[in-house]
């Protein structure tokens, strides 16, 4: 079992930056893929970033450049760091672990989540 408590959630301008946090336990945090999704009201869960066990990240398309996806196998932590903030970011953000290995952008890749925690971008 992995148990994953993600923080930093919080109301933002537009412009502006956050990092959101995900505390993982339960597992060799090294081992595991560590992936943001996020979800929007009456939308569907959607792939964010993720940081591979052997280092390697990827993006949404449309977030690359905004969103830096990092971790610190020390602290068993992976952040999110969020830039330029838009009003259409505002989602609950889930983290998730995989212990599969490949793309890991769909959410059936992943067997943990987190609770969420809730970003609003207001214009």
């Amino acid at each position: 079992q992995v148990q994953l408590v993600e923080s930093g959630g919080t109301l933002v301008q537009a412009g502006g930056s956050l990092r959101l946090s995900c505390a993982a336990s339960g597992r060799t945090f090294s081992s595991l893929g560590m992936g943001w999704f996020r979800q929007a009201p009456g939308k569907e869960r959607e792939f964010v970033a993720v940081s591979k066990s052997g280092g390697t990240t990827s993006y949404a398309v449309s977030l690359k450049g905004r969103f830096t996806i990092s971790r610190d196998n020390a602290k068993n932590t992976v952040y999110l760091q969020m830039n330029s903030l838009k009003p259409e970011d505002t989602a609950v953000y889930y983290c998730s672990a995989s212990e599969k290995y490949g793309l890991l952008s769909r959410s059936y890749d992943y067997a943990y989540w987190g609770q969420g925690t809730q970003v609003t971008v207001s214009s």
